[in-house]
């Protein structure tokens, strides 16, 4: 349950510090008052969207923070541990969130930063909220069938027929796209050969390649490089050349190398620039003769280098993806006769599939059937408490003709309100008041079953009154006894049912409006005035009267 909650400067509210304990809590004000505030609060907690237009005239930041005690956190820990958030202790789980004009929206679990989305899925762990657009999703058949597998179909179950019924779908696709795939023309399949057959002749690779592009180089430029190369050669190794005079020094500079350390140490200096220069002397002449290429050698590498720019122009600049431009027309001639076989193997794996279907199939078409019943009839008992006593209300399942993502079965939900008259699909239901009596009356059955520790009502008793008003009520409060529970209400015969009482005040200066939340509890005479402001007149001795007796008759 939620034990504490703070919220700082949302909407109208400036500030406010709100503990709670277990059971039924009413939330009640006068229309417009702000009552919306608290469960504004909670929705942000739950992950819910919100834009800055919640933050308060003139405050900077909206902040909201709670802590809620879970009977079991094993599950909540475990989403917690795989997205690297503090497990819970003392089985409490503090939650906040803020919302900045300036700056991006924070989420806290467990006092550590953590993302929008943890808060939105650790919400269905702790809180449902049930609004007043909550009776209209009635009409979806989806959601009818949601609520009956909540009731009773295993979660085990029908992921396991999921999981199977998605295998099949991509099986079944495939074949579709193996179908329907446009086959090569000969003429295509002769041209796929060939550039694989050109490809493969040149075998690119980074270090051929670039072999490639060198020897190219040098083929262009050959006749210049050996003309060169040979006269530098020459110019070094020539009569006259830098060697004779090197020669030449290098005695002069052996004459003088008794002078001294000096003198020897530059003599051997010029020996080694000797040395050194005719080295180079030697590599141009290497240089000139590797150039010395044949017509037939320059033109074969001219055609070799021709194939290679051709293939990179159409394929790519790499040698990488040549080649796997080459794989992919290899596998689209071996596609062409492996088609058959392709689709044989899917349809067998397609049949398999079908029959792996069944079972799961049919274990979840009898527990929706019998959760069906069971679920008609809790949901009918307390209809009938809730004035519809000779209704009924029925759950028909029915097998579907194909495997679907309903898991092989399909629901609806029947209703009649009066006796004699057919139950018909909830969608011809021309009472927004039998509609939402309908829908709290699965919902209150429904918690049984789900777990989950804080509910949240919005309005549901909206368009009922009077006695049935007071029925409401009370299945709110058998309701809380193992949950807790929250509702915003209009009447007062609902919140004369509540343990606890929130009262919402609004306040208004020629200058601002600001909202107050108040727990009135524990204050029996603020309660007979607010529980008599909402029969007519807090002001009213009759009123008065009736109220005392409504908390009287609700102890």
């Amino acid at each position: 349950m939620i034990e504490f909650l703070k919220i700082s400067n949302l909407a109208l509210l400036d500030e406010a510090r709100l503990e709670f304990s277990g059971g039924f809590t009413a939330v009640t004000g006068e229309t417009g008052a702000g009552k919306s505030v608290m469960l504004g609060a909670l929705s942000m907690l739950a992950g819910q969207k919100c834009g800055r237009e919640i933050i308060r005239q003139g405050a900077d930041t909206c902040r909201v923070e709670a802590l809620v005690s879970l009977p079991d956190t094993s599950a909540v820990d475990a989403l917690l541990e795989a997205n690297g958030a503090k497990k819970c202790e003392d089985n409490s789980l503090v939650l906040a969130r803020s919302v900045s004009r300036e700056k991006a929206s924070r989420a806290f679990v467990n006092g550590c930063l953590a993302p929008l989305s943890l808060l939105a899925e650790l919400g269905p762990h702790w809180i449902d909220f049930h609004g007043p657009r909550e009776p209209q999703k009635l009409f979806s058949a989806k959601h009818q069938l949601e609520m009956l597998d909540n009731f009773c179909v295993p979660k085990k179950l029908s992921a396991e027929y999921l999981a199977l019924y998605a295998e099949r779908s991509r099986a079944l696709a495939e074949i579709g796209a193996l179908s329907s795939a446009k086959s090569l023309s000969p003429d295509e399949a002769e041209f796929l050969k060939t550039q694989i057959a050109e490809i493969d002749e040149l075998n690119p690779t980074d270090e051929s390649i670039a072999e490639l592009e060198s020897a190219s180089k040098i083929a262009e430029m050959a006749s210049e490089i050996a003309e060169k190369s040979g006269a530098v050669h020459e110019a070094i190794e020539g009569e006259g050349g830098a060697a004779e005079i090197l020669a030449q020094a290098n005695r002069l500079a052996a004459d003088l190398s008794e002078a001294g350390e000096g003198a020897a140490s530059l003599a051997r200096r010029l020996a080694d620039v000797s040395v050194e220069i005719s080295d180079i002397a030697d590599e141009y002449a290497r240089l000139a003769r590797s150039c010395d290429l044949s017509e037939d050698e320059i033109e074969k590498t001219r055609q070799k280098m021709s194939r290679w720019l051709s293939l990179s122009r159409k394929y790519g600049a790499l040698p990488s993806r040549v080649r796997a431009a080459r794989d992919e027309m290899e596998k689209k001639i071996e596609s062409q006769s492996d088609v058959k076989s392709s689709i044989a193997g899917l349809e067998k794996r397609a049949a398999e599939l079908l029959d792996a279907l069944r079972d799961p199939a049919e274990k979840i078409f009898e527990a929706r059937r019998r959760g069906a019943k069971a679920l008609a009839s809790s949901a009918g008992a307390v209809l009938s408490r809730l004035g519809f006593k000779n209704a009924q209300f029925l759950i028909e399942v029915e097998k579907d003709k194909e495997p679907s993502p309903n898991c092989g079965s399909s629901c609806e939900f029947k209703f009649s309100a009066n006796p004699g008259q057919p139950a018909l699909a909830l969608a011809k239901i021309a009472s927004s008041g039998e509609l939402a009596r309908v829908m709290l009356a699965l919902k209150t059955t429904l918690a049984e079953a789900d777990g989950t520790p804080v509910l949240v009502f919005d309005e549901v008793d909206a368009n009922v009154g009077g006695e049935i008003g007071a029925e409401v009520g009370k299945e709110l409060a058998k309701l809380s006894k193992k949950r807790q529970v929250f509702c915003v209400t209009h009447l007062p015969q609902v919140a004369a049912c509540a343990q606890n009482h929130m009262l919402v005040e609004k306040t208004q200066t020629k200058n601002s409006t600001s909202v107050k939340i108040s727990q009135i509890g524990g204050d029996r005479g603020r309660r007979v005035e607010e529980l008599a402001r909402m029969i007519g007149d807090r002001n009213s001795q009759s009123a008065r009267a009736h109220a005392e007796k409504l908390l009287s008759q609700n102890k």
